[in-house]
């Protein structure tokens, strides 16, 4: 299979957690990006040609990424490929995905791979995509899409899928459609190559150019689309309440483990940082705290990223705090996200809520 990670257009509530940087980088789980998930999961399924297709505020995209070392993928017989937009014409840019891949059809053409794998970045979970390609070839279908039986999505947005008793996808709608279906699409297609480009060549020349919503879901009469279903964790991240709520999710053993072992690791970007250290009256409780953190304060139901100090008499409960934040002494935070370089002075009280949690912008000093 050949592997493509489609951050043309993706679905993003972000609000401030992307104003600088694209959905995929979004930092996850104390140390991940959000596309450290689909691409660990290619790398363990062996799929060892994987590109990238950027469309905006893609520098930390590319920062984090790199060669691909830390996902194996920098030697001369596997590659990741990192697919920028191929003009500034800021109508361009805003194109649908099927004519960024048209612009980058080489990429297709070159490859020796039958099957072509498309997914996004804010689906969070450990598949093999290795069964998912051998039920695809079982079914006889044009296309075989991942999807999950889920009721709660955590705040999550999703297509809604509805199939047959064969499997068959009959209907799909967006996330505000009316379709009374539990089961989402996990966007993840597989499909073979040259149906793929005949998809890209065929919409394009009638105007069309979204590959689920053009060339996908207006052809489901027509296409055998099968749905494979996938029995593992999923998190929906792709509105900050969805954010914050899967974060919390990880702090469940159960969660964890299937999450970041089940069926292979996770991998992310390594900086060698020394364990987290725990002062003299510290006290933690249910957190994830990273490496590199000094805590001399009070930490309970909380993600603490690399490099987070919190200082004496400072309490953390129910928050997320990324990379080098600072909590100031005799400070509280409780449902407070605060991004990276943010500094909390000392006295300060910060609150918000399960459904809406307060937002702090990047290397801001509150």
């Amino acid at each position: 299979m050949l592997g493509v990670i489609n951050l043309i257009h993706e679905s993003d509530e972000m609000e401030s957690l992307t104003a600088s940087r694209c959905l995929a980088t979004v930092p996850f789980g104390a140390r991940f990006r959000l596309i450290d998930f689909t691409l660990s999961s290619m790398v363990n399924s062996g799929i060892n040609e994987v590109g990238v297709f950027a469309q905006t505020k893609y520098r930390s995209l590319m920062d984090h990424l790199g060669s691909g070392k830390h996902w194996d993928l920098h030697h001369r017989q596997s590659g990741l490929f990192i697919m920028p937009p191929s003009t500034d014409d800021v109508n361009e840019v805003r194109r649908g995905d099927l004519y960024h891949f048209y612009q980058h059809r080489d990429f297709f053409a070159r490859s020796t791979h039958e099957y072509v794998l498309v997914t996004r970045s804010h689906m969070i979970c450990n598949i093999d995509f290795e069964g998912v390609l051998a039920s695809h070839k079982a079914s006889g279908a044009d296309i075989t899409v991942i999807c999950k039986e889920q009721a709660e999505l955590f705040g999550g947005r999703a297509r809604k899928v509805q199939i047959d008793e064969r499997g068959r996808v009959t209907a799909m709608q967006d996330h505000f459609g009316r379709l009374e279906s539990e089961l989402v699409s996990m966007e993840m297609y597989l499909m073979r190559k040259e149906l793929l480009l005949e998809l890209i060549d065929t919409s394009l020349a009638q105007g069309q150019d979204h590959l689920v919503r053009h060339a996908i879901m207006s052809r489901v009469d027509k296409l055998h689309i099968q749905c494979c279903k996938f029995e593992g964790y999923l998190g929906i991240v792709n509105t900050l309440n969805s954010y914050y709520q899967n974060n919390m999710q990880l702090l469940r053993p159960d969660v964890w483990k299937q999450l970041f072992f089940e069926p292979g690791p996770i991998f992310t970007k390594v900086k060698d940082e020394p364990p987290a250290r725990y002062a003299e009256g510290a006290k933690t409780s249910n957190s994830l705290i990273a490496n590199g953190c000094i805590i001399e304060g009070t930490v309970i139901n909380s993600v603490l990223f690399r490099g987070v100090h919190i200082r004496k008499g400072a309490v953390v409960r129910n928050s997320i705090i990324m990379q080098n934040g600072i909590v100031g002494e005799n400070s509280s935070v409780n449902h407070v996200i605060l991004d990276k370089d943010v500094t909390v002075e000392h006295g300060r009280e910060l609150h918000g809520a399960e459904a809406s949690p307060f937002v702090a912008m990047k290397r801001k000093v509150i």
